[in-house]
């Protein structure tokens, strides 16, 4: 069975979906098949690995309607054993669109369920709690949660972490925690370093021992449409991402 992993933050620009694709690029590289599904309406991960067109394909809406099976939806990147189920702008208003479907939350997880050829899943939130990411966990085995390394890092956090724990008690599904990711670090500052020990601090060993730094080669790969491990493998954002990789790969999910 395929391991799914929600990468949410309701807090935008945290790198959710930086970290999705990086992630999914070093896991494919170390020879794990992978599938991005994108939940987020801005469908910024296909574009970041080279899918910059529409095509007639079904996407991850088609699947979420009952128009297509998620299957259908898939696309190969240049990556060998990298796939994904990209998104649309019309997304936004599927909340809207499933209104009066009883199974609303549980379509995406319907969906994946049918799925046997991937060793990870990855699921690419939107910065909100709405249905699209409600979908996402329910789909999902556990929750990576991008923090970035500045001042107001843990605002928010409760209100996600309120919806984890909806997820598991009201809905009953046993969603775990599988770690907290902290992101943008500059070990150059004294606030990030301060940030990081409050962070450690507040979730003990639910934090990776892996920061991702900010990083000029991290930020370019997008618009080269390329993961940062084919851009600039040399590079520390690149390093970064293959270090979380391995340090997920040892751990069953949801342990740390």
């Amino acid at each position: 069975m395929s391991r799914r992993i929600a990468i949410a933050n309701q807090k935008g620009g945290v790198g959710k979906t930086t970290t999705a694709i990086n992630l999914g690029a070093s896991l494919a590289a170390a020879g794990r098949r992978v599938l991005i599904v994108d939940t987020d309406p801005q469908g910024n991960a296909a574009s970041g690995l080279g899918i910059f067109e529409r095509d007639s394909k079904p996407t991850v809406l088609d699947a979420l309607l009952n128009r297509a099976d998620l299957e259908e939806t898939i696309r190969p990147t240049d990556s060998e054993c990298l796939f994904i189920s990209p998104s649309v702008p019309e997304m936004i208003g599927l909340e809207r669109d499933l209104l009066n479907a009883k199974d609303a939350p549980y379509r995406l997880s319907k969906a994946v369920n049918r799925l046997s050829d991937f060793d990870f899943v990855l699921f690419d939130c939107p910065p909100s709690l709405g249905i699209l990411t409600l979908n996402a966990l329910l789909a999902a085995q556990s929750i990576l949660i991008p923090v970035q390394a500045e001042y107001y890092a843990l605002e928010g956090l409760t209100q996600l972490l309120r919806a984890v724990e909806y997820v598991q008690k009201r809905l009953g599904h046993p969603l775990e925690i599988e770690g907290f990711l902290l992101t943008m670090g500059d070990s150059r500052t004294r606030l990030a370093a301060d940030v990081e020990a409050e962070v450690r601090r507040h979730f003990k060993d639910k934090v990776y021992r892996t920061v991702i730094p900010r990083n000029v080669r991290l930020s370019e790969a997008p618009s080269r449409g390329m993961p940062v491990i084919e851009y600039a493998l040399a590079s520390k954002g690149a390093q970064s991402y293959i270090a979380l990789a391995r340090e997920l790969m040892l751990q069953p999910a949801g342990v740390r």
